[in-house]
């Protein structure tokens, strides 16, 4: 998830509804034009890209951008018109929508091809189509759209990021495809945010760096921990990872975090006895450092282990 609040409303395109028809869907023009013989013709016809069809007997009638109901009467008033009918009865069905085959990559939860309603091909709801955003997922969406517009165009991920559509794929790396880059925080004050996509357009949502966590002090294993993607890590995880405490009395832990626009860190003392309790467990951010500190007690432990060891260890000789 991106580090601040993502709206992804901002990234809604203005969508059409279900019954109105856009140039390229197949609606199904049934006419009842001989009452005495209820004799029905019923013709199924493509939306031609100038947003007409071509009804038989009638010819050409423009019906993009009508609802249904609309386009039964711009139909029927066609065929009075022209002198082919004087009293048709109309039904126009919609009965294959065109849509849009879009490529959904990078930090989703289900990556792959969606087909989106044509009338409602906007990012967010191809991010949606894709199961949302992970906790991975960064401010920015690279779009790779099929129609340029200009600029230089950017190689597309590759066919094993996408596991779908080579082709788009492809496409943009013989430069066919213009990049377009997002941010999703900023939303609708970019007003390509909520633009249309095209059939075969790469959403990209880029993944943010995650910084690693630190343990440091007595720790079996310290170093570096990768934060581990889409799951929280807490004060005890961490000293989990770290192969735990190398003091069984150990309980000062010091969290170092730095907080964006502070020339400082800031310090969180957590007492190791009080986070098992589940009362100072905190929650761990990306790049904070973690530090078993020694006290008086563990200090005075180890110097009592390391006596005995020696003690052990010293050879006797027997006189």
């Amino acid at each position: 998830m991106a580090e601040e609040p993502v709206n992804l409303a901002n990234f809604a395109a203005p969508t059409i509804g279900r019954d109105t028809i856009q140039s390229g869907d197949v609606i199904e023009v049934s006419m009842v034009t001989d009452y005495a013989r209820l004799s029905v013709t019923t013709t199924p016809v493509r939306v031609a890209e100038d947003g007409s069809v071509t009804v038989p007997l009638i010819g050409r009638v423009l019906v993009a951008g009508l609802r249904l109901q609309e386009a039964e009467q711009e139909i029927a008033a066609a065929g009075v018109a022209r002198g082919v009918f004087l009293h048709p009865s109309v039904t126009v069905t919609m009965k294959q929508p065109r849509t849009n085959r879009i490529t959904v990559v990078g930090a989703v939860k289900a990556p792959g091809v969606y087909d989106l309603p044509r009338g409602g091909s906007s990012v967010m709801a191809a991010i949606v189509a894709a199961g949302g955003l992970t906790n991975e997922a960064g401010t920015e969406v690279e779009l790779r759209r099929t129609q340029p517009v200009g600029g230089a165009s950017r190689a597309a991920p590759p066919a094993s990021e996408t596991g779908a559509d080579a082709g788009a794929a492809d496409r943009a790396q013989a430069g066919l495809m213009e990049s377009v880059t997002l941010d999703l925080l900023a939303g609708a004050a970019d007003p390509r945010a909520c633009r249309d996509l095209d059939d075969g357009d790469v959403v990209h949502v880029v993944r943010r760096n995650v910084k690693p966590i630190y343990v440091l002090g007595l720790v079996k294993k310290p170093g570096e921990i990768p934060y581990p993607p889409n799951q929280e890590v807490r004060v005890l995880d961490a000293l989990a990872l770290a192969g735990g405490a190398t003091n069984s009395i150990a309980d000062d832990v010091t969290v170092i975090r730095r907080l964006p626009g502070e020339p400082r860190p800031v310090k969180i003392e957590v007492s190791l006895e009080a986070a098992k309790l589940g009362v100072e467990n905190i929650q761990l951010a990306p790049g904070d450092t973690v530090v078993v500190e020694h006290t008086m007690a563990s200090f005075a432990l180890e110097l009592l282990q390391t006596a005995f060891r020696i003690g052990v260890n010293v050879p006797f000789t027997l006189f």
